[in-house]
Parts: C-alpha cells; sequence; structure tokens
C-alpha cells in the first residue's frame, strides 16, 4: 500500500464528469478517480473547510462514528475491476468495511484518516508525473483554489 493524498476535485470537460485526483506521497505517481457530483462537492466541502447548515452524509456518518466511539484509522483504494474502482474502510476495533472510493475519500478527510493505495491499483491506472510536468498540475492546484463546491452542480443539504 501507498500513501495517497487528496489533490482536489476538478470537473472534467466536455463530459462534465468530477474527478478527484490523488497524489502518490514520496512518488510520482497520480490517481484520477471519477465521481459523482454529490461526492466532489462533499470533498471540496472537506477540503476548503466548509461545514454546511446541516449535516452531509459523510459528517453524518463521522458524528455517528464519534457517537459510537469507533475510530476510522485509514481509507484502502483496493482494487480496480472492469473499469470501477473499490476501496474499504478500516476501524481501530479491526472491522474492515467495503466503500465506494469517493465516499471513503470523504470520509478521511473529515476524520483524517489517512488514505493508501494497493501497489496493484497504482500500476494499473496511475499516472507518472515526471518533476518536469509538476507546472501542469501546479495549474491544476491553482484552479481547485478557485473553484467552489457550488460548481459541481447539486448541493445536499
Amino acid at each position: 500500500m501507498n500513501e495517497l493524498d487528496v489533490v482536489g476535485v476538478r470537473v472534467e470537460m466536455p463530459s462534465n464528469q468530477p474527478i478527484v485526483l490523488l497524489r502518490e506521497v514520496g512518488g510520482d505517481r497520480y490517481l484520477p478517480i471519477w465521481i459523482g457530483p454529490g461526492e466532489a462537492t462533499a470533498i471540496a466541502f472537506a477540503q476548503q473547510g466548509m461545514t454546511p447548515v446541516r449535516p452531509l452524509t459523510h459528517d453524518l456518518f463521522r458524528n455517528v462514528l464519534e457517537a459510537v466511539g469507533q475510530q476510522l484509522t485509514e481509507v484502502r483504494i483496493t482494487d480496480l475491476r472492469e473499469g470501477v474502482f473499490y476501496a474499504e474502510l478500516v476501524f481501530a476495533s479491526g472491522v474492515e468495511v467495503s466503500a465506494r472510493p469517493s465516499d471513503a475519500i470523504a470520509l478521511a478527510l473529515r476524520t483524517g484518516a489517512p488514505i493508501y493505495g494497493s501497489d496493484g491499483v497504482l500500476d494499473e491506472a496511475g499516472i507518472a508525473i515526471p518533476d518536469e510536468q509538476e507546472d501542469e498540475v501546479e495549474r491544476f492546484r491553482e484552479f481547485l483554489d478557485q473553484i467552489s463546491p457550488e460548481d459541481f452542480g447539486s448541493s445536499n443539504q
């Protein structure tokens, strides 16, 4: 497993499909995962430190975990089969729960849990971006600084 950081979310054109972009910590690979607009909004809210008036689903789940004394210790992006990514939530109790990567990432950002990607997933879907192409990634980060969650369409209340 390789630790991943969330670079951010953006909307891929011309399909208008949101993407979350993860970066391998200590490596040069990036992992793009296509996600839904609701999950894009949830991830963007968490990254920007925005708190909605009423808890979104991921906020609610975090609150429930706190209420029952459970801790999310890590998120693992474990597999890629037929174009579909798979993830697991790993709890301090040892329990592992299957999840969509987008939901797992949104929850990890809210709880501070680290995100890991399997070697197989990164080998299959990771994109190596050498240092000389880092300016492209920097432009992406600048784009993220200018976008708001409302730009992803629907906003859950």
